[in-house]
């Protein structure tokens, strides 16, 4: 029986950075890699496709650094309070 896959959703999932990373705050999921047991997620920044980075796929749970969808500045003031 083959293994439940980590993470079946990432690629095509949209970020909010709660700071901005890079000069951005909003990123999606280009593509996901496995190294040792690990699952890693190619984050591409929305406005500027030059923009991209690898982030461990578990650091996207942490609320207090990533919000899941596109939010704005406001919505991110007001989930904080």
């Amino acid at each position: 029986m083959a293994k439940k896959q980590k993470y079946p959703h990432l690629i095509g999932s949209k970020w909010t950075a709660q700071e901005k990373t890079f000069g951005w705050r909003h990123f999606r999921v280009v593509t996901r890699k496995n190294e040792h047991g690990i699952v890693f997620a190619e984050m591409v920044a929305a406005c500027d496709p030059d923009v991209r980075f690898w982030i461990n796929a578990k650091g996207l749970k942490n609320r207090h650094a990533w919000q899941a969808g596109w939010q704005s500045l406001q919505e991110q003031q007001s989930s904080q309070r």
